[in-house]
């Protein structure tokens, strides 16, 4: 789960799986450029890997794999160390996630929702789901960007039916100690998110638990 202090996590209740309503669950760059090698990565967030597969591995429900996936030259460099270039590893979802994959997005920022291809979902799909979960890493980048301007899109054209969903066992960030603590980034973003109206849970549970 994310890294969190005690008691923190327990302050969420859960749900059951079986309560979501024509559900979407997206996972967000869960590649080896930030779990397993290069610049950006962090090992520990890979303990989030079976939280997610436990949520995703029934068939009743779309799963969409969001990649980061950039050319060797893009402006996001600027900001953030080289990662995830184009026809690397980094780029490459994680082996243990790979039984999973069927659908998957690529993206060029941080933020999915900026995407082309989620673009296009907008366009085409989002009546298709209700419930949308997102599930992955950072969550004080690309979960905390993507589910904040989402939220916002479906306020502007009124999609009162439609709810956010993020698990925070499903969820985490990196951790480099005296920079970018794991912890204080994990709790901002998840409280940031509650208070912009995205519903928070502890986790998801099965229907048969």
């Amino acid at each position: 789960m994310a890294r969190v202090t005690d008691g923190f996590i327990s302050s969420y209740p859960s749900i059951k799986k079986d309560e979501l309503v024509k559900p979407i669950i997206f996972v967000v760059d869960m590649v080896n450029g930030f779990i397993k090698e290069g610049s950006l990565h962090d090992e520990k967030i890979n303990l989030i890997t079976s939280n997610i597969i436990n949520l995703i591995e029934d068939e009743e429900q779309r799963v969409t794999f969001i990649c980061d996936s950039h050319p060797p030259k893009t402006r996001e460099f600027i900001s953030y160390p080289s990662h995830c270039v184009i026809g690397t590893s980094e780029s490459e979802i994680i082996d243990e996630l790979q039984p999973y994959v069927d659908d998957v997005m690529k993206k060029n920022s941080t933020n999915t929702f900026t995407s082309s291809a989620f673009q296009d979902f907008l366009k085409t799909r989002i009546d298709d789901y209700q419930d949308i979960v997102i599930t992955g890493c950072c969550t004080d980048i690309c979960i905390l960007q993507f589910a904040l301007c989402l939220n916002a899109w479906l306020n502007e054209h009124n999609y009162v039916k439609h709810r956010i969903i993020v698990p925070i066992d499903c969820v985490d960030t990196y951790h480099i100690d005296n920079i970018h603590d794991s912890i204080s980034n994990n709790e901002f973003s998840i409280k940031n998110m509650e208070g912009n109206g995205i519903k928070i849970v502890s986790f998801i549970e099965r229907g048969n638990e």
